[in-house]
């Protein structure tokens, strides 16, 4: 182990270095920060990468190589329970019995930040300029800039690399290995694939309403593609539109409730995946499978564009700073715009 008062002139390839990671949440966002984790071990091969992670989410880090333990927290039960914040910390401190050399925040939230201190003393994450909760840069020893408005995928990794001294470029993520991984599923879906039309996934559930493209124009897709389209949910309200949809076209399928490890199994199955801007769609383009993201009121900056990782977005104004929660401009979005790529990333 390293002495307490290592310097960075010190980290070199081989060299052994516990890091810690904090980013709690949510979906999506937790597969924007998990790419920078192939570009750290590559650096770093000998390094000990923990992740912590809100409960609920764990699954989606689990089986990736490159990360030694998935530490879980359950901060969102203290929102309920006063007390259970308490039982919180005292988890969090005895992760911190592992005696991390770096930790680095790449949440930048009031929330994160208090649990990276707890977790360890040498904490990274942005300045106060960077972030939407200033106050959480004054516990970061180390402070990274990079604008608000910059693409997060891009802030991710600029939060996880730079305190290690060194940079991931966009050339680095558009070569990017498929990063999130699984074990055997619970449910099968390969029985609901189709081996003599394309398999196409649709998501049509977000956080806020605002955010999710409308059911009827799923429909329509689903009916000018004519391929095997499958729709994934994750509440009742969302699977009674699934049904509701399954009804009206003779090409779309409803998928039993899945976990996460069986999500990441299917999306790396499929041909393509047709979504919000939401953790599912971003789990297709972390497993390099084609997708096309649907925006309306949140920015396209969220993702990258590739050859076969796609947006489409209305014309609203968004402020990054300042999300409008009202702004249902995603319903304009064309179904044939939709469909138009759809059928030139699936080459019909």
């Amino acid at each position: 182990m390293f002495n307490r008062h290592f310097t960075y002139a010190n980290y070199g390839i081989g060299s052994i270095v516990k890091i810690a990671i904090v980013k709690l949440s949510a979906l999506g966002d937790i597969v924007h920060a998990m790419v920078a984790l192939q570009f750290i071990k590559a650096r770093f091969p000998d390094s000990q990468i923990d992740w912590l992670v809100e409960a609920r989410f764990a699954d989606l880090l689990r089986d990736n190589p490159d990360i030694s333990n998935v530490l879980t927290v359950n901060l969102k039960a203290a929102k309920t329970n006063k007390l259970a914040i308490f039982n919180e910390i005292q988890t969090v401190k005895n992760y911190a019995r592992e005696n991390y050399d770096l930790v680095i925040d790449s949440q930048g939230l009031l929330k994160s930040a208090i649990t990276a201190k707890f977790l360890g003393k040498n904490v990274a994450g942005f300045d106060k300029q960077s972030i939407r909760e200033s106050l959480a840069s004054l516990f970061y020893r180390q402070k990274i800039a990079c604008a608000y408005d910059e693409n997060t995928i891009d802030r991710n990794c600029a939060v996880l690399s730079q305190p290690l001294k060194f940079k991931i470029s966009r050339d680095d993520i558009l070569a990017k290995k498929p990063f999130l991984f699984f074990h055997t599923p619970e449910i099968d879906c390969r029985e609901f694939l189709k081996s003599d039309v394309k398999n196409i996934v649709f998501v049509i559930g977000s956080t806020w309403e605002s955010r999710n493209y409308p059911p009827e124009k799923f429909i329509e897709v689903a009916n000018d593609l004519k391929q095997n389209c499958l729709v994934i949910w994750g509440n009742e309200i969302e699977h009674e539109k699934a049904e509701n949809m399954a009804r009206e076209s003779d090409f779309i399928r409803v998928l039993p409730k899945l976990d996460l490890n069986d999500l990441k199994a299917l999306l790396s199955e499929v041909d393509l995946v047709i979504g919000n801007d939401t953790g599912p769609t971003h789990i297709a383009w972390g497993v390099n499978t084609p997708s096309i993201t649907l925006f309306g009121c949140t920015p396209i900056s969220r993702v990258y564009q590739t050859d076969i990782n796609k947006v489409l977005k209305s014309s609203s104004i968004v402020n990054v700073r300042k999300l409008n929660k009202l702004d249902d401009s995603i319903k304009t979005i064309q179904s044939i715009e939709i469909s138009q790529l759809s059928k030139a990333l699936l080459e019909l």
